[in-house]
């Protein structure tokens, strides 16, 4: 059983992998929990957005992802 968490832009970078497979179910405390100290720090950042299968949360302390659910991390986009 589990979860596929889709790394996107910087967070990608500081993951080192595009996606990751973590045991499911997770709930956003766990996720962050499961994420090195620097990436953890990444991905709690206020501008970061969580998407579950799609549908974006409007508040990403909420997430609860069970078996074959994908999370997509969304950091804020920059660039012109």
């Amino acid at each position: 059983m589990s979860v596929t968490v889709i790394f996107l832009g910087k967070l990608a970078d500081l993951a080192g992998e595009p996606s990751r497979e973590l045991s499911a179910p997770i709930d956003w405390a766990q996720l962050l929990s499961m994420m090195e100290p620097g990436l953890m720090a990444a991905i709690a950042d206020d501008t970061v957005r969580v998407a579950v299968d799609g549908e974006l949360l409007a508040d990403k302390a909420l997430l609860s992802a069970s078996d074959g659910a994908e999370v997509a991390l969304l950091p804020p986009v920059s660039g012109g």
